[in-house]
């Protein structure tokens, strides 16, 4: 089988309004194949009923539509926006993916992806805290250098926090989205999705042109978890859909992790919940990585983190001992400072320091790796 040829068709049964995944896995399975589907017409509609097939009233709007549509045309204009297919029978398919049993039988994706990948899922709450981002943002970071790709949604709040931390530590991600590649929604989220697109993939289901849809979200969040080994959810309210990304893992046999929050807080009920039902907990990236021992990280971010350590010089911890600051005006920041986010505004108050020298010690513990700047001036001390 032409792979090339195979994944043509197959798009262009995908491209079909009303033909869905569940639709073309059904004419696989008859025809054997995408070619064979495309080629067959009204005179087969019998077969499928002495088959014993039921509910294909769609078979023949299937037949119909097709004669509209030509698949070599079609790929070749997706190929211009910068879409392409593949297909579970091929290497860069995603990996964990690929065992799933209700695996997309075509994916559609922009970017880069790379054979033998395995992913590790953060998502959590669209409405998340300063919090929230700040810890979706730093496990990815960490999770990108345990190796991994991270596999998330682009939604607002959790999901964005958990792509920029793991593009800003010089990692790789996924993002899956609900609709098709060539409308990205969240809108805002447009310069985000071309940073994605240059270290990593945006990959969906869906065809170019299908628009985003409320249902589409429970069946996007399939693949995240399909696509990874484990769920960390960062933060969700009682009634989440990241709870069903979490309820998606269990079905297909990933592991799951929740980041616990403020009690007080809404939008850690459903990840205390998830807690209490015996989902691990996660305060530092090994906890997450310690569940999955690895031999050689083949990831290419390992391979140059292992390189960088073998260049290190024997002095290398004295020289970063020697760059955390020891002015006590730095000490009285630190101490101002805790997991929870606070705007440089509100540590001002709190510190009895001049700005200038407020703002020079941020940016020397910054550099001393103490610290996190957070997106409109919060800071949060690092866990080390």
């Amino acid at each position: 089988m032409s792979f090339i040829k195979e994944k043509c068709f197959r798009a262009a049964i995908i491209s079909i309004p009303g033909i869905g995944t569940r639709h073309l896995r059904q004419l696989l399975a008859f025809y054997g194949n995408a070619e064979n589907a495309w080629a067959a017409g009204p005179e087969s509609y019998a077969q499928w009923e002495e088959a014993g097939w039921r509910h294909i009233s769609w078979l023949m709007d299937f037949f119909r539509a097709k004669e509209k549509i030509d698949p070599i045309r079609l790929k070749e204009s997706q190929e211009k926006e910068g879409i392409f297919t593949v297909i579970p029978e091929e290497k860069h398919y995603p990996k964990l993916l690929a065992e799933c049993s209700d695996a997309p039988q075509l994916l559609f994706y922009k970017g880069v992806l790379k054979p033998q990948q395995e992913g590790l899922a953060v998502v959590g709450a669209r409405k998340a805290t300063a919090y929230g981002k700040a810890a979706a943002n730093f496990l990815a970071g960490e999770i990108v250098k345990a190796g991994y790709i991270v596999v998330s949604g682009l939604a607002r709040g959790i999901d964005t926090a958990a792509h920029k931390g793991a593009l800003a530590a010089g990692g790789e991600t996924w993002a899956f989205l609900a609709g098709g590649l060539d409308k990205i929604y969240p809108p805002e989220n447009i310069p985000l999705a071309k940073e994605i697109i240059a270290a990593g993939a945006l990959i969906s289901e869906y065809p170019p042109g299908k628009p985003v849809h409320p249902g589409n979200f429970p069946a996007r969040n399939r693949l995240i978890s399909g696509s990874s080994r484990g769920v960390v959810i960062v933060e969700a309210a009682q009634k989440s859909g990241a709870l069903i990304t979490a309820d998606f893992a269990l079905e297909q046999g990933r592991e799951v992790f929740a980041v616990p929050g403020p009690i007080f807080s809404e939008q850690s009920q459903g990840t205390h919940r998830l807690l209490k039902m015996g989902a691990k907990l996660v305060t530092e990236v090994d906890d997450i990585t310690s569940e999955f021992p690895q031999g050689e990280c083949a990831h290419s971010y390992c391979q140059n983190l292992k390189f960088n350590e073998l260049q290190a010089t024997p002095n290398s911890q004295e020289s970063s001992l020697e760059l955390f600051p020891q002015d006590t005006g730095y000490k009285e920041i630190l101490d101002c400072l805790s997991d929870v986010p606070i705007h440089i505004d509100r540590l001002a108050l709190l510190c009895s320091l001049p700005v200038q020298q407020l703002t020079l010690g941020l940016l020397e513990l910054q550099l001393a790796d103490k610290i996190i700047q957070l997106p409109g001036q919060h800071y949060v001390l690092k866990r080390l």
